[in-house]
């Protein structure tokens, strides 16, 4: 059964008239008519005595006429308060989230001491999730969106610095040229869904190592942000890192860039969610709340 056609109803009996009803509602008497004879076939009763001069209702009409306000009612009220919802920041929001640590950790914190009512649950990884099968809210990933199935918004972009403590460049000497990164420790990333090493943009165009003519040193290898911080952080060697994550190490001299030559820039920090209908009052706020955060000088 359909509301619209309960909500003609109420509206004839409560003028009595099938032209002052189609009045109100914006169709032809005829139009109402119909409904009303299509309504009483499904239910199988009669709701409405007819006669050249006057229209009323029959007892089963009455009865009917009691649960269709309440009907309507109760669709308005479902209405306002998922219009409510959708106005302020409630319930879970699932985010499948890279493996990365800070800024993110602390602006999410911040996000939820500003938010209580949103119930973050979070699952951090870097293999590439199916948003929608998965029932994930979003997802936020460097690159491009893959899945036209999904709409995209920029964060900001990023950089990849290669960085050291000062006392690994103490002890070891502080690389030069491209070439001098061949006697150095390096600490490298390895994906984990393709279990290849990170490419370090060496070649004079920006390509990878192989561009220039020798391997790095695999001094260390990990699948993880935070333990490449911590190593370059405790001199272990020279790190291949995205900027918004080391800001502050680099800030304190903590961590210093070398070869600024071999900086990659321009890359893009996207979150990304099932196209189609309304974005939620949790995600829009959170969007905006990490973008300020995250990457509060670029216009994303």
């Amino acid at each position: 059964m359909e509301s619209a056609a309960v909500n003609v109803f109420v509206q004839v009996a409560e003028t009595g008239s099938f032209v002052a009803a189609g009045r109100l509602l914006g169709i032809s008497a005829s139009a109402v008519g119909k409904r009303v004879s299509a309504l009483e076939d499904q239910l199988g009763v009669r709701l409405f005595h007819r006669s050249t001069r006057s229209l009323t209702l029959t007892a089963e009409g009455g009865l009917f006429l009691a649960r269709g306000r309440r009907i309507l009612a109760e669709l308005e009220a479902a209405q306002a308060e998922l219009s409510q919802v959708n106005l302020t920041p409630r319930g879970r929001l699932r985010l499948s989230v890279p493996l990365v640590g800070e800024p993110f950790l602390t602006a999410m914190g911040q996000f939820k001491l500003a938010y209580p009512e949103v119930d973050l649950e979070l699952e951090f990884t870097d293999r590439r999730v199916d948003i929608i099968e998965e029932g994930f809210d979003a997802v936020i990933r460097t690159g491009d969106a893959p899945d036209s199935r999904l709409t995209a918004r920029r964060f900001g972009e990023l950089s990849m610095l290669l960085v050291g403590a000062p006392d690994y460049f103490t002890r070891c000497g502080t690389p030069r040229t491209i070439g001098d990164l061949g006697q150095h420790a390096c600490i490298q990333f390895r994906y984990p869904n393709t279990g290849k090493l990170q490419a370090w943009p060496l070649g004079e165009s920006g390509e990878d190592d192989d561009a220039a003519g020798f391997p790095l040193s695999t001094a260390v290898v990990c699948n993880n942000l935070e333990a490449r911080i911590a190593f370059a952080l405790q001199g272990v060697g020279i790190a291949y890192l995205p900027d918004f994550s080391i800001r502050g190490y680099l800030r304190t001299g903590q961590l210093v860039q070398v070869l600024p030559q071999c900086t990659q820039t321009g890359i893009p920090f996207h979150i990304m969610w099932p196209s189609g209908g309304h974005v939620p009052a949790k995600l829009r706020v959170f969007i905006d709340f990490m973008r300020e955060q995250v990457f509060p000088s670029q216009d994303a």
